[in-house]
């Protein structure tokens, strides 16, 4: 099983303000004079925001945050994950259980944001979130124990079952992967919708933890919620 999600997207965005050449008459010279181009430095549509602990990042998340919308869109060439149910529950052992509860309680986990998705081909079944932990070393320091709890079985991230055919979610083996950004831990679940087991190194089992945990929660969700936009000069 493929504990832990290691790839971690970072993307610059470059944003190129041509200058203007402007030529300018002086009124009490008989000659122009031209003035030199100026160069303006790329305009920042955002700055960072600080997100390492909840004592700079008070506001909670909520469903609207973390899922917007019915489905989640990673390719828009490709059918998407469809959103079966989300919740924000306040009790963090909702969603693990055993050490893992254990392990969150005593780091401050003050709410768990998690939905349940199908995956585009409707042969996988996904539950992923966000923990509110107090502060960023307290999600590092999950993060390194959460392997060895997983491997030995003495605790795991609970899937969400979402009606009727997603039972699997619930009660299948499942893939799991996490991540952290600030004071926030990521993860996700992953079963077979036909609650088979996992063939070994299911290369689609791993695209899906890529797209829940790194592209949508971690550089999209929190992406978000890391930056400021700026507001155009003049505006």
């Amino acid at each position: 099983m493929w504990h832990r999600l290691l790839v971690v997207l970072a993307t610059v965005a470059m944003l190129a303000v041509c200058g203007l050449s402007s030529w300018f008459i002086v009124a009490d010279e008989r000659q122009g004079r031209t003035t030199r181009a100026s160069s303006a430095e790329p305009v920042p549509t955002t700055r960072p925001r600080d997100i390492s602990s909840r004592a700079v990042d008070p506001r909670p998340l909520t469903v609207e945050e973390v899922f917007p919308a019915a489905k989640v869109v990673v390719n828009p060439k490709e059918s998407p994950y469809r959103v079966l149910k989300s919740q924000e529950v306040a009790t963090c052992r909702a969603a693990v259980a055993g050490d893992i509860a254990t392990l969150l309680g005593g780091l401050g986990c003050s709410q768990v944001v998690r939905a349940t998705l199908r995956s585009p081909t409707g042969k996988y079944l996904v539950t992923g979130g966000v923990f509110n932990l107090s502060d960023a070393d307290g999600a590092k320091y999950a993060s390194n124990k959460l392997k060895s709890i997983v491997d030995t079985e003495k605790g795991r991230f609970n899937g969400m079952a979402a009606g009727p055919g997603t039972e699997p979610i619930a009660t299948s083996s499942a893939h799991v992967g996490w991540d952290i950004r600030g004071h926030y831990l990521i993860y996700c679940v992953i079963a077979r919708a036909d609650g088979k087991a996992f063939a070994d190194n299911d290369p689609y089992a791993r695209q899906i933890l890529f797209d829940i945990v790194e592209w949508h929660l971690r550089d999209t969700v929190l992406e978000k919620r890391a930056t400021v936009r700026i507001a155009p000069r003049g505006s």
